[in-house]
């Protein structure tokens, strides 16, 4: 299988709902939350490109464009965007969904890095 086709294969998508115990005093999902759902992306993304087992060692930056109102449907999408020799960089884009509208926007982006580790906790090679 060519890297491309890992690439495409590993695409992952989550899906979620805000219900009221993940909204903040403004009716709006946590930011935390947000990033920790993206956390959780991010590595199953890295996991199902190479089936090693990850850690997370550094965030690029993580860009809030809108808030994500509460009673709305939310889809984040991991994609791998570049290998090293143990590490693997994954953007995860987040979506925001109205429940009863035809309407869907990106409203947050971050990049993650993982490394690949083996049993001792050491880096290994990710291919």
């Amino acid at each position: 299988m060519t890297a491309e086709e890992r690439i495409e294969q590993s695409e992952t998508h989550v899906f979620k709902t805000v219900f009221p115990n993940t909204t903040n005093h403004h009716n709006t999902m946590f930011g935390g939350r947000v990033i920790m759902m993206m956390t959780e992306t991010a590595f199953m993304t890295a996991t199902r490109y190479s089936r090693k087992n990850f850690v997370m060692v550094s965030t690029d930056r993580i860009d809030f464009t809108k808030p994500i109102p509460a009673a709305s449907l939310v889809e984040l999408v991991g994609r791998v965007e570049k290998v090293g020799r143990t590490s693997i960089t994954i953007k995860v884009a987040v979506y925001l969904e109205k429940m009863n509208e035809d309407f869907r926007e990106q409203v947050v982006t971050g990049t993650f890095t993982l490394v690949a580790i083996d049993e001792n906790h050491k880096p290994l090679p990710v291919e």
